[in-house]
């Protein structure tokens, strides 16, 4: 009996990057446990693409990214790959493995940095739920995040120096707007071990709970966000991002321009009206 097609090219990236709607959460899991959750491109496409659906979606009122096995994600798959780059038909007449000036540069800015932008610029709150290792991208993934849980046995790790690698996917924009720049560049020059309770000391995840309560401490926050004023959220996320590189004026524009924009909005009125009424509001994210 011959295979099928879908049989012989092997599973589908669907089933490496899962996703699952429930009560307005987006929950997307990261599914290559035999890999550490190591995103291959296709797979960090997928995340992308879900990332941006999300800000779409009005049944999707919050995000939570999370991992399957002992690890959340251990960093971009290195493995190397004679296939032709999709969309790039010149590739496809070099050898395998020949550099150009200025590849580098775009594979970064293509991959882990369009990921992280992905993730910052989602007009839903997203929670990472750390199940285990994030290491590299892995770990910029996780802080990019607006919230932060982390099983108790998680760890973060700036790996690219026990590489040789310069630190990519935001990290160098990311770490010193979290923790300052003293301890980033400790955190990245060294490529120690953090643990999640250290981390949580520094600023960088939330809260730490037994590995066993990282789905319903997570579910509890996600479902908290997706009742919450949607819009209101996302203006807010937005002010947050933008103001360690604003100065004073043009953080207060922007936030009297939030302001204006929200009210607005359905939610901003029922939250008025249910304050008046000393009732509690019932948002719809509208």
């Amino acid at each position: 009996m011959t295979s099928s097609p879908e049989e012989s090219i092997g599973p589908s990236v669907d089933s490496f990057v899962l996703q699952a709607t429930d009560n307005g959460v987006s929950w997307i899991t990261l599914n290559r446990p035999e890999a550490m959750n190591a995103l291959a491109p296709d797979q960090r496409e997928r995340l992308v693409g879900l990332l941006d659906d999300a800000s779409g979606d009005p049944l999707v009122r919050s995000v939570v990214i999370t991992g399957t096995g002992r690890a959340f994600c251990a960093g971009a798959d290195l493995r190397p790959t004679s296939a032709p780059r999709p969309g790039n038909p010149a590739s496809a007449s070099r050898p395998p493995g020949e550099r150009i000036a200025g590849d580098v540069a775009r594979t970064i800015r293509r991959g882990a940095q369009r990921l992280i932008a992905a993730v910052l610029d989602c007009e839903k709150p997203v929670i990472a739920a750390v199940n285990g290792t994030a290491a590299g991208i892995g770990a910029h993934l996780a802080f990019a995040c607006d919230l932060v849980i982390a099983a108790e046995g998680a760890r973060f790790i700036e790996v690219f120096v026990r590489r040789g690698l310069v630190p990519d996917g935001g990290g160098a924009y990311l770490l010193p707007r979290l923790v300052g720049p003293q301890r980033a560049k400790e955190l990245m020059f060294f490529g120690d071990d953090l643990p999640a309770d250290a981390a949580q000391r520094l600023g960088l995840v939330n809260r730490v709970v037994p590995a066993d309560e990282l789905t319903k401490a997570t579910r509890e926050w996600a479902c908290r966000l997706a009742s919450g004023p949607t819009r209101a959220l996302a203006l807010t996320k937005q002010l947050v991002n933008s103001s360690p590189v604003s100065d004073r004026s043009t953080a207060f524009a922007a936030e009297a321009a939030a302001q204006e924009i929200n009210m607005t909005t359905a939610d901003a009125q029922e939250g008025v009206l249910a304050f008046v009424e000393r009732r509690t509001p019932q948002f719809r994210g509208r």
